[in-house]
């Protein structure tokens, strides 16, 4: 007689439950988690929607870790962009859509494929540039072969804002959309600082938004011509951000203060005073 709890499944539980058993492990207790009858409530109700964020959030962390140099963090961290892969997979495994087989084959035949210099008959004497070109046409065929018959189709749309800008332009620069000259990206920054005030003054805040994304995407043109990764370039900045504002914080608590209790002209000197601390180490 059934006391409203799980039957037992021992070589299920013998798997989930033993240190060691790799992928198999994290796949059998997916698998668990997922169990319409038997699984954990809030695992079964999550969809691909409901994941994606987490998906993106644990790329993140990974991407954390190895800025800070935290190798003894990384191990956890990649273990959880592996659970965000296994958990879509599970979902798309129940939907009929393929298996976490599929998946691992399906770059491992993508890498082979981008790969002929080493897996095929062509030359690995060659230098980065030209294998860059190569790895460049070989995705223009991919991408051809799915139909994405447009210079801009296949950038994905959840990318980070600043990241898609620079896809789409490197993708139009290979068409020959593109200033050749770093000078022009900056006149169209200085043209697009003046729209961005008229807007302001004038035009009412959708307008001014609107001139405020143009102004972005034009700073991340030139982030491209000036081979920067914006979104490593604004991490930078706000982690100094944050170290001066910290550094603020404790001389204001020396003196028995606390921001609300400061004003501006003080802060600003307690800023001006980390950025010599900084300077000076």
């Amino acid at each position: 007689m059934s006391d409203g709890r799980p039957l037992p499944r021992p070589d299920s539980d013998a798997l989930c439950l033993t240190p060691g058993g790799g992928l198999p492990r994290l796949l059998e207790i997916m698998r668990r988690l997922r169990d319409p009858e038997t699984g954990c409530p809030w695992d079964i109700e999550q969809t691909f929607a409901s994941i994606a964020p987490y998906t993106i959030e644990e790329a993140y962390e990974v991407e954390d870790a190895i800025a800070r140099e935290a190798w003894d963090e990384l191990k956890g961290e990649l273990g959880d962009l592996l659970l965000q892969s296994v958990y879509h997979t599970q979902m798309a495994e129940e939907a009929g859509l393929f298996d976490f087989a599929g998946v691992a084959d399906a770059i491992a035949q993508k890498m082979v494929d981008r790969h002929p210099h080493i897996f095929g008959d062509e030359s690995r004497d060659k230098s980065a540039e030209q294998q860059t070109r190569d790895w460049e046409a070989i995705k223009a065929a991919e991408r051809a072969a799915k139909a994405q018959k447009g210079a801009l189709d296949g950038v994905a749309q959840g990318l980070p804002a600043l990241l898609r800008a620079v896809k789409l332009q490197k993708r139009a620069a290979r068409v020959g959309f593109d200033w050749p000259e770093t000078a022009q990206v900056l006149d169209k920054i200085r043209e697009e600082i003046d729209e961005l005030v008229e807007a302001r003054a004038e035009l009412g805040p959708e307008k001014t938004a609107e001139e405020f994304g143009d102004l972005l995407f034009v700073m991340a043109n030139l982030a491209r011509h000036w081979d920067i990764d914006p979104e490593a370039a604004l991490r930078g900045t706000n982690a100094k951000f944050l170290r001066r504002f910290r550094f603020i914080e404790a001389r204001l608590a020396e003196r028995g203060k606390r921001p609300e209790d400061s004003d501006l002209a003080e802060m600003d000197a307690l800023w001006d005073a980390a950025k010599a601390a900084e300077r000076a180490t």
